[in-house]
């Protein structure tokens, strides 16, 4: 009945953040990722940390030349058309050379060669799900072209992880159609409710950055039968890594804390405790953030040698749990 620690990291570079932000405000984080991403798969890798990766599809080109040859013909009609990643591609450039900002191939390249790391899917664009305009014949478009990317690759797609955490039981159905069954669930309280940009509010963001330092909603983690009852596969999310902020730095041991303390809540009681961040996250900053996430790190060994606490994917997890293993190898819970 042992408890699993699993991560999940959203993959995105600019695409998840073209438009909320400037390259002037946020490209030192971006362009840090080349940094971020092998410093990360050498701890995952020292560690033996399973990682799902849940990467947007655009990223595994080098060349906008072999993007654009490859874009679905059923696209989002945002009514914001300043959210489409498509109306975007006049900003981008000829390849990753150039334009570290939007490919990434050598960075998928690096992922898929570490022991223990998995490809899942952020959506082929960054598709907002819940927009207007985004309609789930567009999404299920989405999602076929970037299984078609991946699988060029020999990358099957088995997870995703929703753009902004906006998703719903229909795009959740629509994903089981087109082959992907797993995914990673908000946390199970109304301030980490899926809404459109500009439904949440203030007051939900506050108590959110608050909850990161007090558990104000509880440890998040979840039992082994509940995800084996999920359809598809639910791991929730059990808390956003937060990065390293030199304002808030004095804050610090409680966000660790609170993190720890529902690592061990998971090892103790046999539950799956869902760790998330964006490697631009840690763009900056990067020694800082790699000392938190080593004691992160470090608390997992400590739970692995007292409660046998295991590293697990987000597809190891939905494995462990589906009805064709259960009868050779029983799911914890």
């Amino acid at each position: 009945m042992n408890g699993a620690f699993v991560i999940s990291l959203d993959f995105e570079l600019n695409w998840g953040t073209f438009d909320g932000t400037t390259i002037e405000a946020y490209g030192e984080n971006l362009l840090g990722v080349r940094q971020v991403v092998p410093s990360l798969l050498d701890l995952f890798a020292a560690h033996q940390i399973h990682v799902t990766w849940a990467t947007v599809g655009f990223l595994f080109y080098e060349t906008k030349a072999e993007l654009l040859k490859d874009l679905p013909t059923i696209q989002p009609a945002y009514r914001h058309p300043e959210y489409s990643s498509y109306n975007w591609m006049q900003h981008v450039g000829a390849d990753e050379a150039t334009d570290p900002y939007h490919f990434g191939k050598s960075l998928v390249d690096q992922i898929i060669a570490t022991p223990g790391q998995t490809i899942g899917t952020h959506t082929y664009c960054h598709l907002s799900c819940l927009e207007e305009g985004v309609t789930i014949e567009a999404f299920k478009a989405d999602l076929e072209a970037a299984k078609r990317v991946a699988a060029r690759r020999d990358v099957p797609i088995q997870s995703i992880v929703y753009p902004r955490n906006q998703s719903s039981p229909a795009h959740f159905k629509a994903a089981q159609e087109v082959g992907i069954d797993v995914y990673r669930g908000n946390e199970t309280h109304y301030i980490y409710r899926a809404d459109a940009r500009g439904d949440e509010g203030l007051g939900r963001r506050a108590l959110r950055l608050l909850d990161a330092y007090v558990n104000l909603t509880g440890h998040h983690t979840v039992s082994w039968d509940a995800i084996r009852q999920s359809s598809p596969y639910n791991v929730p999310s059990s808390r956003f890594l937060r990065p390293y902020v030199p304002a808030l730095r004095f804050l610090d041991r409680l966000k660790l804390r609170r993190i720890k303390r529902s690592m061990t809540h998971a090892a103790k009681t046999g539950q799956v405790f869902h760790l998330w961040w964006h490697p631009h996250n840690f763009g900056k900053h990067l020694a800082e953030n790699m000392a938190m996430l080593s004691e992160i790190v470090a608390h997992y060994e400590t739970l692995r040698q007292t409660y046998q606490f295991e590293s697990l994917s987000m597809e190891e997890v939905a494995n462990r749990c589906r009805p064709a293993i259960v009868s050779t190898q029983e799911c914890h819970g």
